[in-house]
């Protein structure tokens, strides 16, 4: 498709769609976590992942090629993907799908902080400080307030589970930056995906034993959910995602990002009953509202 210059109805449907397919994706973790240890879990969807992506790689006629020069980004990327996922999926293991949400996709604070401190021509402008304050008003809001989003009236939410869930978005910023930052962003996006996992496939598998048993009580709608995570998601799901940001600028789609919260807290509400109040929703719109502004593209100025 022919590289556009604005969001048009296609990209508004993909991307919407693409939130809601996150905000499902976090529910099924959530849910095959009763069945897989989390960091079991993730390791096996990332080498199943691999073989995925070397099939689809293949078949287009482009195998994966691992070239020295690439294998000290290749390798960093890869653990940064792994301390990503690690932490989500220990995240929706101890705290709720709707307070993980929120913390998880404030992304895009720590990422425009990293570009603004390591990135030539990404300084944090006014429009991106008043997002940057409004969003980190809200992860702190949703921290400091330990009854919302509670998985039952009466329970507090799990700090540890908050504070993984605050580390994976942080980790996801990295992925991004290196991602741009290095020799990798002269790589196919596919390229890029297959350096992540295919090093966070052992580094998963290798630290799974450390975090407890690794099988729980597995019923095969947890297979089904680990399959799903591979192809689906890792997959076809990322693959999508870096397609369309070949197609449209990459502030209109980052800008989507803010929807995924939105999705997430409701499908936990709808889906798993969690709790969710005035304080929690008011944490999301300020975390919403705060994303938004900081991927909102520079005006240019007139000469």
């Amino acid at each position: 498709m022919q590289r556009k210059d604005r969001i048009d109805m296609f990209g508004a449907v993909s991307l919407t769609g693409f939130a809601l397919f996150l905000a499902i994706n976090q529910v099924v973790i959530k849910l095959v976590n009763e069945g897989l240890q989390p960091v079991f879990f993730a390791g096996a969807r990332s080498a199943l992942a691999v073989l995925c992506l070397w099939a689809f790689m293949a078949w287009r006629g482009r195998p994966p090629r691992l070239s020295r020069a690439m294998a000290v980004p290749g390798l960093l990327i890869g653990l940064c993907f792994s301390a990503e996922f690690l932490l989500l999926f220990l995240a929706l293991d101890l705290t709720t799908v709707t307070r993980s949400a929120i913390l998880f996709y404030s992304m895009p604070v720590w990422m425009a902080i990293g570009a603004h401190l390591w990135m030539p021509g990404e300084r944090i402008g006014p429009a991106k400080a008043v997002g940057l304050a409004l969003a980190l008003a809200g992860v702190s809001w949703a921290l400091l307030d330990r009854a919302a989003g509670a998985p039952a009236p009466g329970q507090a939410p799990s700090l540890l589970g908050d504070l993984c869930a605050l580390g994976a978005a942080i980790g996801w910023a990295a992925t991004a930056l290196m991602a741009r930052a290095t020799r990798l962003r002269g790589e196919r996006p596919e390229m890029q995906l297959f350096w992540q996992v295919l090093v966070s496939a052992p580094v998963l598998l290798i630290a799974a034993p450390l975090f407890g048993p690794l099988i729980r009580e597995l019923q095969p709608v947890h297979i089904a959910g680990l399959v799903f995570h591979a192809v689906a998601v890792v997959s076809a799901g990322f693959m999508f995602w870096l397609w369309l940001l070949s197609v449209y600028p990459v502030s209109g789609v980052a800008s989507f990002s803010f929807l995924s919260p939105v999705f997430s807290v409701g499908l936990g509400w709808a889906l798993l009953g969690e709790q969710v109040g005035l304080s929690l929703i008011g944490a999301l719109v300020l975390v919403a509202v705060g994303i938004v502004l900081i991927n909102r593209p520079r005006r240019a100025v007139a000469l």
